[in-house]
């Protein structure tokens, strides 16, 4: 298939790649849009993988408080450098994680800081229904794994699906916004308050 330039340009307001790069990935996926989106997709992981190491001490702290008032969310995303964290897209990632903290109420960024006594006592449980439910030993450790992924999605901001394109996981579009401005970048934390939360009614 003929890759056009009506093609490149479409895959470059889908992904934000640059031309050459847009090009090269329709031709390797003979002009298929979807498969050129997973093909960039990919060359954003390496990208992202290739700056992990790299210190990222600059960047910003983002705010957003929905609606009414009642709900409000404080993030903090790190970069290394000053200029990146003031451009248009860095911004744009800071609102929108900002904005999923909102909505799906993660407990924590990743899922390293899911503490040992919580990961243990989820897979008892877990364990404990497949048994209960009649599963055969054999697969009652493949449907724990499973369930504690699912639990990993709900629970980790990075693994949750964005709510504003549910095909992406917050990881891919940190790590989307990593090959496209050059540099490491890195949700920190966040804070999400609903108002009277956890203040005692009579």
């Amino acid at each position: 298939m003929e890759v056009t330039a009506s093609l490149v340009k479409e895959l470059r307001e889908k992904t934000g790649a640059g031309m050459m790069d847009c090009k090269k990935a329709l031709a390797e996926t003979a002009g298929d849009l979807q498969k050129a989106v997973d093909f960039l997709r990919q060359k954003g992981l390496a990208a992202a993988a290739k700056k992990a190491d790299r210190v990222a001490t600059d960047g910003a702290i983002g705010a957003y408080v929905h609606a009414g008032g009642k709900l409000g969310v404080l993030v903090e995303i790190n970069c290394e450098t000053d200029f990146v964290a003031r451009t248009a897209e860095f911004q744009t990632l800071l609102k929108d994680i900002a904005m999923q903290v909102a909505a799906t109420s993660p407990r924590c960024v990743r899922r390293e800081e899911i503490s040992a006594e919580e990961f243990e006592r989820e897979k008892v449980i877990y364990r404990q229904q497949a048994l209960e439910s009649g599963k055969p030993e054999k697969v009652v450790e493949m449907i724990v794994q499973g369930k504690m992924e699912k639990f990993y999605s709900e629970v980790c901001l990075l693994e949750q699906a964005f709510v504003k394109d549910p095909d992406k996981k917050i990881v891919d579009i940190v790590n989307e916004a990593i090959a496209r401005l050059g540099e490491n970048i890195q949700v920190r934390r966040f804070a999400r308050y609903h108002l009277g939360e956890g203040a005692g009614k009579d």
